[in-house]
């Protein structure tokens, strides 16, 4: 079972840097779902289940802390409906800020969620897959793929 409170280095820097990759709290599946079902958050999983090892179910498991507290504070500022359709389960993406290393969840692309995405965040270059992506004030990017919102969480975004 995973650590709910690991050491956590403070970072103010809206650049993501190694050392700070390094240095995150991971909560486990379970302190994650209690997050957001306290915050009104609800999530999915195509396979019914929460294994991180199984690409058809939808799991938090090394969820980061931060990018759990992300999620709260895009349902708090946006007052939209969130559903969470990826977590950390394999079958994405590799690399440091990956969903795999805890820095990602996969969004419903509801129209309220698109509307304050794109009216409150800063359009920046499309990613090399041709994704368009916004940029928050707090760093956070937010990348439009086909069937969903792809949010790298490199801080909680405010909380």
């Amino acid at each position: 079972m995973a650590q709910d409170a690991a050491p956590a280095t403070a970072r103010t820097s809206t650049t993501p840097t190694a050392q700070a990759a390094a240095a995150v709290t991971k909560i486990s599946h379970s302190n994650a779902t209690g997050r957001f079902t306290a915050a009104g958050i609800t999530w999915t999983s195509s396979g019914g289940c929460s294994d991180r090892n199984r690409s058809n179910c939808t799991s938090f498991d090394q969820l980061n802390l931060a990018s759990a507290q992300g999620a709260v504070t895009l349902k708090k500022a946006s007052g939209c409906a969130l559903l969470i359709t990826g977590g950390t389960e394999t079958g994405h993406a590799s690399g440091t800020y990956s969903h795999w290393n805890g820095y990602k969840l996969d969004f419903n692309p509801t129209t309220c969620l698109t509307n304050y995405i794109t009216r409150n965040f800063t359009h920046i270059a499309d990613r090399g897959d041709g994704a368009k992506q916004y940029k928050a004030a707090s760093g956070n990017i937010y990348a439009r793929e086909s069937s969903h919102w792809d949010v790298t969480f490199y801080n909680c975004g405010g909380c």
